[in-house]
């Protein structure tokens, strides 16, 4: 199996580009998602991204998979890093096109270094009906939830995928690493979910820190960039523009209308890596 590796302000993808599963259609078995993305047993990363064009030929269809096995609506990272790799393989002839994920469609435009590129990632939603978020239909603005003792002020967005934005004053890679696990799994998040935890500086900047459903303590994500921009502005503590920093670097943020959010940031390209099948075959210690 053939793959393209990127990495997107240190969040890391394979793109797979020949060897099963040869089409868009086809799947990785979970247990072939975790051996692929395992660090020490395959090749590492933090998720796979496959696609191609759709039946139509007029966009580009993308499943992503987690390094757990289970797939993920929309991935921010992913999407650039998928659109870098079809602009590198020459797979499209226009520097903007549409992908498809089941999170949405979204455009996507390769800038003309191919090393930076931005994504029209669709609108945020805050209604606990569509992000999915337990109990009464209603906005999921500034409520609490209790862990460990802490007691968090959160809110809830969805822009394809889940989120929980916790707001601090100040935040750590250790409270991330500590406390994400646990709020992804919180009984009051059916789909279980993805964490931020989000600190303010100025009109025009956040910080955040993140554990992403699936993966784990993550340097940065676009799309966890998208919900805390998008909270920050609901919550009137940032106007439209909005820089996002991260430990793996800085996303850019634009919050249109409506809450559609635009995003720009790098991609970095890696290498190609093959796997050998071999390796599918050898049983991970538990």
């Amino acid at each position: 199996m053939e793959f393209l590796k990127y990495h997107a302000l240190g969040n890391d993808y394979l793109v797979l580009t020949s060897g099963y599963p040869d089409s868009p259609e086809a799947s990785l078995t979970p247990e072939q998602v975790r051996k692929i993305c395992h660090r020490n047993f395959g090749l590492g990363s933090d998720g796979i991204l496959v696609g191609g064009k759709d039946n139509s030929g007029n966009c580009f269809t993308l499943q992503i998979y987690n390094p757990d096995g289970s797939m993920a609506e929309k991935s921010g990272n992913g999407l650039r890093i998928f659109a870098r790799s079809l602009w590198d393989r020459k797979m499209v002839e226009e520097s903007q096109f549409q992908i498809m994920t089941t999170g949405g469609l979204v455009s996507a435009q390769v800038d003309s270094s191919a090393q930076s590129v931005t994504v029209d990632m669709g609108a945020v939603s805050f209604q606990s009906d569509i992000i999915p978020v337990a109990g009464k239909n209603r906005e999921v603005l500034n409520e609490t939830l209790e862990i460990e003792g802490e007691k968090l002020t959160f809110c809830a967005a969805t822009i394809g995928n889940p989120h929980c934005v916790v707001l601090q004053r100040k935040i750590s890679a250790e409270e991330a690493r500590w406390l994400g696990p646990l709020i992804e799994k919180y009984p009051l998040f059916p789909n279980r979910t993805n964490v931020q935890f989000l600190e303010v500086l100025d009109r025009n900047m956040i910080r955040i820190e993140i554990w992403e459903r699936g993966v784990g303590y993550t340097l940065a994500s676009g799309s966890s960039s998208s919900a805390a921009a998008a909270v920050a502005h609901r919550l009137g503590l940032c106007d439209t523009e909005i820089a996002v920093l991260m430990p793996g670097g800085q996303i850019d943020i634009t919050v249109s209308e409506n809450y559609s959010i635009t995003m720009k940031g790098p991609v970095t390209r890696i290498g190609k890596m093959t796997l050998d099948l071999e390796s599918l075959d050898f049983e991970i210690p538990a």
